[in-house]
Order: structure tokens, then C-alpha cells, then sequence
């Protein structure tokens, strides 16, 4: 079995970590920068170990539903989760887009002072995945980095307003 790649980004926000933590832990935020440039619906929300956030993206006629199941939580430091492509009934299922993308992934999200900004460092690995699960996740990798970059900078724009509405 070959090595398991690990996708990471990193970001630095010009915001405070406790407000860069809300925007990845409030629905009504999280739904505004995630998933850009498409509709981002969250169904379910349960911010807790075992908790599921029930997520879909439409765009059109098409739609792409995901269910995270969080591992570990600590605030304003960690979110870990088990990401799997789902059905219309939030059943795990192989990706449709993707027959060969990893059923499941470990994200971790990290969050760090860097002086009165935050540092977050998201890293993905496929978990118990095939070799074909595991070619295809390393040869979508590269790619990955242009949708976070694209929700990182949706995410910025968002940090400012909120930034600015604060008394």
C-alpha cells in the first residue's frame, strides 16, 4: 500500500482567533464562505464529538451533500472530523462525482494567535482508503488548494465586515 498523502493549507486571517473560530463554528457564518461560489445549505449543525454537520452544495440542477461527523473539539483550537460524501439521506456513500475519491476523510482544523491575527492550518487524509482511493485523492491535491483559497478569501472579506460591525 503506498504512503497516504496529506493535503494541508494554511491561512493567516487579519482577525482575532476567537471570530475566525465563530466563522468555521456558526452555521449562519460558516454557510457564507464555505463552498464558494456555490449555494451552501447546512441541515443539521451538532458542534460536539459524535455531533454531525450535515452539509450540501447546489449549483443548478446539481447538488453535493456531505456529512461530517465531529471527533474532537477544542474551542477556538481544534475541530477534527470524518468527512464522507453522503446521499439525499445523509447515508456515506461513494462520491458521485468520483467513484474512486476516499469514502472517508480526517480533517483537522487548527487555530493559533500570530500576534492579532490567527493561523489555521487544515490538513486532510484519507482514512482506510484503497490504493485507487489514495492515487485519486493524491492526484486531486493540487486542486484543492483553489476551492479553500477561494473560501479563505470569501472568509476574509467576511472577517472584515464583521470586524467592522463590532462595537
Amino acid at each position: 500500500m503506498p504512503d497516504t498523502p496529506e493535503y494541508v493549507f494554511n491561512r493567516t486571517f487579519d482577525a482575532p482567533r476567537a471570530m475566525v473560530w465563530r466563522a468555521w463554528t456558526e452555521p449562519e457564518l460558516l454557510a457564507r464562505w464555505y463552498g464558494p461560489g456555490v449555494e451552501t445549505i447546512i441541515h443539521g449543525f451538532d458542534l460536539k464529538p459524535g455531533g454531525a454537520w450535515l452539509n450540501e452544495m447546489r449549483w443548478g440542477d446539481k447538488s453535493d451533500r456531505s456529512k461530517m461527523v465531529f471527533q474532537e473539539i477544542v474551542p477556538e483550537e481544534k475541530l477534527v472530523w470524518h468527512h464522507s460524501s453522503t446521499d439525499a439521506d445523509w447515508n456515506i456513500v461513494t462520491n458521485p462525482m468520483m467513484a474512486d475519491w476516499p469514502r472517508v476523510l480526517l480533517t483537522t482544523v487548527t487555530f493559533d494567535d500570530h500576534g492579532a491575527q490567527t493561523k489555521v492550518r487544515l490538513t486532510m487524509v484519507p482514512l482506510d482508503a484503497t490504493e485507487a482511493e489514495i492515487a485519486c485523492f493524491a492526484g486531486a491535491m493540487a486542486g484543492m488548494d483553489k476551492g479553500w483559497g477561494s473560501g479563505a478569501e470569501v472568509l476574509d472579506t467576511m472577517l472584515a465586515e464583521l470586524q467592522a460591525a463590532a462595537p
